[in-house]
């Protein structure tokens, strides 16, 4: 059942950002103030949002490991905080193109910018941590603690450019209030492509979790081959 999840999601994927690509190069103009480098747009927000979903995930995800004790939970958590930070990454690098071009300037200590950043390493040493903990236990524990004092960096991150005013623009989107002001059909390719991108980390989760759910097996047979 999850390899064909894993299929059906990835060609409905590619077939989905096939599409978008064509109509963000064929269909929708330049914008008037920014040319043609706006269509980043259609791949930064998708990966930022993406990356905050997953963030969520893995705090709701740890939250049900301290409750619960659950071994899936944790599993869940590693997997899919790994995958965001695929997609942080992106969401920075494109971030750091698109500023070049529009600002002349690579990096901006921005609030929303420098909290993205805080969050992203905090997640990567997250990552980190569960290397260098042998015992499954203790390391599910101890990242779970983390994983949830991680996430409130990621809510900061989201209503940065609501709560200061700096470098980085205001909201553009019709879903953030009053203050969009983007064109509806550049805006319903952008979601349309935020479904491709999430379709895709939904893939590398179902292949991420496999892997975790591997190593977990192996966990428990070396526990046993001590125990001998």
């Amino acid at each position: 059942m999850r390899e064909k999840l894993m299929y059906g999601f990835g060609a409905f994927a590619a077939v989905l950002i096939v599409r978008n690509l064509y109509e963000m190069f064929m269909h929708l103009p330049d914008e008037a103030l920014q040319g043609a480098i706006y269509r980043i747009i259609f791949f930064h927000v998708p990966a930022a949002w993406s990356f905050m979903i997953g963030a969520f995930v893995s705090m709701v995800a740890s939250i049900v490991f301290l409750a619960r004790r659950s071994f899936k939970a944790d599993a869940l958590a590693a997997s899919v905080t790994e995958v965001s930070l695929v997609f942080g990454a992106v969401n920075l690098a494109t971030g750091m193109v698109w500023a070049r071009i529009i600002w002349g300037i690579w990096w901006a200590w921005d609030a929303r910018l420098t909290f993205m950043l805080i969050s992203w390493l905090m997640y990567a040493g997250y990552l980190v941590l569960r290397q260098a903990i042998d015992e499954p236990t203790q390391r599910a524990r101890i990242s779970a603690v983390l994983s949830i004092l991680t996430f409130p960096g990621v809510v900061i991150t989201w209503k940065a450019i609501d709560w200061w005013r700096t470098q980085h623009p205001g909201p553009v989107l019709s879903i953030r209030g009053a203050g969009g002001q983007m064109d509806p059909a550049m805006e319903a390719v952008l979601y349309l492509n935020f479904l491709a991108v999430l379709l895709f980390a939904t893939v590398l989760l179902l292949i991420r979790m496999r892997q975790e759910e591997t190593r977990r097996e192996l966990d428990g047979l070396r526990r046993e081959a001590h125990a001998l």
